[in-house]
């Protein structure tokens, strides 16, 4: 069996992208310190691009179905590399959220259009595991952006920690234009109008609906407890430096996913690890379920659908960097967790009864 490019493209897509989106996250007690900044005054670094994102996600939709699907992959990547060189000289957050507002306008392109690749370039039976490499891909990207701005922050501080960042997504970018093929399979759209028509009509697919509320609420959840965990192993006595099918599947995993969030409530440190741990695993099992689901159930426009589901992940991430600070600053790490599970419960009730009858209709 020969070895697939295509496949380490998608990996490598995947993996800038969340290396660029969630590379703050670390540094956020750190920022607070050094700008004087409380933690839902710091939280809207994370919130500037996940909101960017979600606007922006349905109009990348429809420009790749009409202008394809390289092109645009290849050109976001090296244009995220811009403003993330930019974030070594912003002088306060509120530059460090306008930059990143700007990061996150230009994510869309690489996500998203990657996911409507996979479904147009791999045969039914092959996108499941190729969604997978993406995902893969995704938390390395997620795992990466967490830990190493912060390990460069305390070796160097965490403005070079961004340019070394700016320079690997660059480096990626070559790498993409070499190793990831032109679409063959690519059905071009007849242009904006029907790729907006097209649109409406995914609006009206009880079975996206759906699949785009768990979109929400997984970003949701991701960036809710990966902001406040900061601020909670930050604080005492933790200190710590920046340093089966589908439906029943997804049901228990969200299952599995409540038990992480309640581990997260121990006092040992490394309950709170192993909670992490759990809460990132099913987060990825969710995200690789959702994006094949949506590729499955668009049968036209891919793009367009999977835009849509990128948005309403975006505004979910732009939610859970925010509420939960309602909840933090009203009862604490306690209260921010216990968002964490209502909204997972949420999504339970959503897979448990949508899902189903979309099945029984199909």
């Amino acid at each position: 069996m020969t070895f697939d490019l295509r496949r380490l493209a998608i990996a490598i897509n995947g993996f800038c992208t969340f290396l660029n989106l969630y590379s703050p996250q670390a540094l956020l007690p750190e920022l607070s310190r050094e700008f004087g900044a409380t933690a839902a005054q710091i939280s809207t670094i994370m919130t500037a691009s996940t909101l960017a994102v979600a606007l922006t996600a349905p109009v990348t939709g429809a420009i790749a179905d009409v202008f394809g699907r390289k092109r645009l992959i290849t050109a976001a990547l090296f244009a995220v590399s811009i403003p993330t060189v930019m974030l070594v000289f912003a002088p306060d957050v509120q530059s460090i959220a306008a930059w990143r507002f700007v990061q996150g306008l230009f994510l869309p392109p690489i996500f998203a259009v990657t996911i409507a690749y996979i479904g147009d370039e791999w045969p039914p039976s092959e996108v499941a595991g190729v969604a997978g490499v993406y995902v893969t891909g995704s938390s390395i990207g997620g795992f990466a952006g967490r830990m190493v701005p912060g390990a460069l922050a305390d070796l160097m501080g965490w403005r070079y920690a961004f340019l070394i960042l700016a320079a690997m997504t660059l480096m990626a970018a070559v790498a993409i234009l070499f190793m990831l093929p032109r679409e063959t399979k690519f059905v071009r759209s007849e242009g904006f109008a029907a790729s907006g028509a097209q649109m409406l009509r995914h609006l009206r697919n009880p079975r996206l609906i759906a699949t785009y509320a768990v979109g929400f609420g997984t970003l949701f959840n991701f960036i809710a407890t990966f902001t406040y965990v900061s601020f909670h192993l930050a604080a005492p006595p933790y200190n710590f430096s920046s340093t089966l099918r589908r439906r029943k599947f997804v049901l228990g995993v969200i299952a599995v996913w409540i038990g992480g969030a309640l581990l997260l409530l121990a006092p040992q440190v490394a309950v709170i690890v192993a909670g992490l741990f759990v809460c990132a695993t099913c987060g990825m099992l969710c995200q690789t379920v959702s994006t094949g689901y949506i590729t499955m159930i668009a049968k036209d426009g891919r793009s367009s659908a999977v835009g849509l589901y990128v948005t309403c992940f975006y505004v979910g991430g732009s939610v859970g960097a925010f509420l939960p600070g309602l909840t933090w600053a009203a009862a604490g790490w306690p209260g921010a967790v216990a968002m964490l599970i209502v909204m997972q419960t949420i999504m339970a009730c959503i897979v448990g009864f949508a899902w189903s009858r979309g099945s029984a209709r199909a």
